[in-house]
C-alpha cells in the first residue's frame, strides 16, 4: 500500500473516531469566537462593514482620480492616472465584496422581520450597484453574489446597464416604503454610522437616491424620470438640509479608517503634498468671491509680484516681508507654515517687461494647476520642480485635509445640495416641481451650510457669476463646485449634460474626458464569454482607438444616442 495513502487513511480514521467520541466538544471547539455564525448573526453587526466600506470607496474616487478627471484637483507627482486619464483595467472586487456582506444583511433582516435593516440593505444595494453600473456599464446583477447557490453563478451573466438602473429604482422604492413604517424592531442605534438608526432620515436618503437615478436616466427614459421626480417632490420626503446629508465620519485610528492621504501615517507627507487644487475650480471660486475657497484651499506660500523696477527678469531668491533672503530659493512646507503662523509674508518679484513672452506667471494669492500638463511640477515657474519640495507658487489643500478625522472630513454619499440641484434641473425641463430659481438658490445655501459658511449666503448669491441666470450650464457648474470631495457624481452629471464644459489637458492621450472605467482583467480571464457580451454592448467612439471597445472613451447604454458629453 502507498505510504501516502496509508497516512491519509490513518488520519481519516483517527479523525472520525475523535469526532464520534467527542462530538459535543468538537462543535464547541470549532466555533470561531471572533466570527459571526450565519444562523444567529445579528444584522446590527453587519451594518457598519457595508456602510463604512461603501462610503470609503466612494470618497476615495471623488477625492482621488475622479477628482482629477473633473479637475477639482490635479497632482504634481504620480500624476498620469489623475491628470491624464492613463487608466488600466480596474477590478470591481471591493464593490462586490460589499454586496456579499449586504446580501447576508438582507437575508438576516428578512428572516428576523427587521424592516429597518431590510430597508438599509436595499438602499445600500442600490447605492453599490448604482456605483458599479455608473462606473463600468453592464455588470453582473441578477446572478451576482450567488456563487454559493450553484456553480453556474460562479461566472455570472452581465445585466444591461438599463436593467440595473430599473432594479435600483425598484429597490429604493421598496426601501422607502419600509422606512415609512417607522419600524425600529431590533435596531441598535450606534451600529448605524450614517443616521444612528433614524428611519425618517433613511427614507429621505433613499428618496434622494431616487432623485439621483431618475435624473440619471432622464435622457433615455424621460417620462419615467419625470413622473418619478415629480412624485418624490410632491411627497416632500428627501434630504432638504445639510444636517440631513448622508455622511460618514472617520475614526482616524489607522490608515484604513482615516481620511484619504492623511499625513499621520505618511511620514514624508508626499501623498498629501502632491494633490493640488485644479485651476478651473480655483479660478471660479476666486472670481465669485466664493466663501468655500478658504475652507478647501490654502494660499500659495510665495506669491508672484510684478515689479517693473526689477533689473532682472525674476528674483532668484524669495523675499520675506519684502526683503530678499540671499541664497534662499525656497523653504520646506514645515518652515513656510511656521513662518507664516508668525505673520510673515513671502513673495518673489518679476519684471513683466523683461520676462519671456512665453512665461505667464499667475500672480494670484490662490493658484491652481491647469489640467493635464506635461510636467505639472514646473507650473508657475517653480524653482524646485520634481517632488522633493512642494511648489511654492501653487496652492495646496487647506491644512484640515492633513488630518485623519474630525470636522469637515466626512464621506458624503448624498446631500441636500444635490437634491435641490436635481430639482432645479427638473424645473428647468418644465417638470412640475416648483421654481428652478428657488431650488438653485436653496442648493447653494445647502452647500454653504455643509461647509460651515452659510452665513455668507446673502452676499454670495448676488455675485454676477452666481446670481441665477436660468441656464443648465450654470446649474451644473454650481453643482460641480458643490460636489467637492464627491466628484464622482459630478463626473456622472458631466457625462449626461456635457457641463461643466471641461477640456482635457495637453498631455491627455485624447482631447476629451473619459466616460467609464475599463473592465478588469479578472472578468476577461475568468468570465470571458460574459465579458465579451458586455464589451460588445459598448459603443466605440473615435477616441476608443487605443484600447478598442473596452476603453475609458467607449460609451455604455446611458450615453448611446445622446450625443453627450461629446
Amino acid at each position: 500500500m502507498n505510504v501516502l495513502k496509508l497516512a491519509t487513511k490513518s488520519i481519516l480514521v483517527g479523525g472520525l473516531l475523535f469526532a464520534t467520541s467527542c462530538g459535543d466538544h468538537l462543535t464547541r471547539l470549532n466555533e470561531n469566537p471572533n466570527g459571526i455564525d450565519p444562523s444567529s448573526a445579528n444584522p446590527n453587526q453587519l451594518l457598519p462593514s457595508v456602510m463604512t466600506e461603501a462610503a470609503k470607496e466612494y470618497v476615495s474616487l471623488g477625492y482621488g482620480d475622479i477628482g482629477g478627471t473633473m479637475q477639482h484637483t490635479q497632482k504634481d507627482g504620480w500624476f498620469s492616472g489623475h491628470n491624464h486619464y492613463d487608466w488600466s483595467p480596474r477590478d470591481w472586487s471591493n464593490w462586490y465584496g460589499m454586496l456579499r456582506n449586504n446580501n447576508f444583511l438582507h437575508q438576516r433582516a428578512v428572516t428576523l422581520g427587521y424592516k429597518f435593516h431590510e430597508g438599509v440593505a436595499l438602499t445600500m444595494k442600490a447605492f453599490i450597484y448604482g456605483s458599479i453600473a455608473d462606473l463600468w456599464g453592464d455588470a453582473p446583477y441578477s446572478n451576482a453574489v450567488r456563487g454559493n447557490e450553484s456553480n453556474e453563478f460562479l461566472t455570472p451573466t452581465f445585466d444591461s446597464q438599463e436593467a440595473i438602473y430599473n432594479g435600483i429604482i425598484e429597490d429604493l422604492k421598496a426601501a422607502s416604503a419600509l422606512f415609512a413604517t417607522g419600524d425600529k424592531t431590533g435596531v441598535i442605534n450606534n451600529y448605524d454610522v450614517y443616521y444612528a438608526g433614524d428611519p425618517a432620515k433613511w427614507q429621505k436618503f433613499a428618496n434622494t437616491l431616487l432623485l439621483r437615478y431618475y435624473m440619471r436616466i432622464s435622457d433615455k427614459k424621460p417620462e419615467i424620470a419625470k413622473a418619478g421626480i415629480e412624485s418624490i417632490y410632491n411627497s416632500g420626503i428627501y434630504i432638504k438640509t445639510s444636517a440631513e446629508d448622508a455622511t460618514m465620519s472617520y475614526i482616524g485610528a489607522n490608515s484604513s479608517n482615516s481620511w484619504p492621504e492623511t499625513v499621520a501615517f505618511d511620514q514624508s507627507e508626499s501623498n498629501w503634498r502632491r494633490i493640488k487644487p485644479g485651476k478651473a475650480l480655483i479660478d471660479n471660486l476666486v472670481m465669485n468671491n466664493d466663501p468655500r475657497l478658504t475652507v478647501w484651499f490654502s494660499p500659495v506660500h510665495v506669491q508672484w509680484v510684478a515689479d517693473p523696477t526689477l533689473t532682472v527678469a525674476t528674483d532668484e531668491f524669495i523675499r520675506k516681508d519684502g526683503v530678499i533672503q540671499q541664497g534662499v530659493k525656497f523653504l520646506t512646507d514645515v518652515q513656510f507654515r511656521a513662518q507664516k503662523a508668525l505673520g510673515h509674508k513671502f513673495t518673489r518679484h518679476f519684471n513683466p517687461n523683461l520676462i519671456p513672452t512665453t512665461l505667464r506667471l499667475d500672480t494670484g494669492r490662490y493658484v491652481g494647476l491647469p489640467a493635464g500638463l506635461l510636467d505639472p511640477s514646473e507650473y508657475n515657474y517653480n524653482p524646485t520642480p520634481g517632488q522633493t519640495v512642494e511648489n511654492q507658487h501653487v496652492s495646496q489643500l487647506a491644512d484640515v485635509y492633513r488630518n485623519s478625522s474630525g470636522g469637515i472630513l466626512r464621506a458624503r454619499l448624498a446631500s441636500a445640495a444635490e437634491a435641490s440641484f436635481i430639482l432645479a434641473e427638473a424645473a428647468l425641463k418644465g417638470w412640475a416641481v416648483g421654481s428652478a430659481e428657488t431650488h438653485y438658490n436653496t442648493a447653494i445655501k445647502n452647500s454653504l451650510d455643509a461647509w460651515g459658511v452659510g452665513s455668507q449666503y446673502a452676499t454670495f448669491i448676488t455675485q454676477p457669476g452666481v446670481a441665477y441666470k436660468g441656464t443648465l450650464a450654470q446649474i451644473m457648474e454650481q453643482k460641480w463646485i458643490a460636489g467637492w470631495t464627491a466628484a464622482t457624481e459630478s463626473w456622472f452629471d458631466f457625462r449626461r449634460t456635457g457641463f461643466p464644459a471641461l477640456k482635457a489637458g495637453p498631455a491627455s492621450p485624447q482631447p476629451v474626458l473619459p466616460v467609464r472605467f475599463i473592465y478588469g482583467d479578472n472578468e476577461q480571464n475568468f468570465n470571458n464569454n460574459n465579458y465579451k457580451n458586455a464589451m460588445n454592448a459598448l459603443q466605440e467612439t473615435p477616441y476608443s482607438v487605443l484600447r478598442g471597445k473596452n476603453s475609458q472613451w467607449s460609451k455604455p447604454w446611458l450615453m448611446q444616442g445622446t450625443n453627450k458629453p461629446w
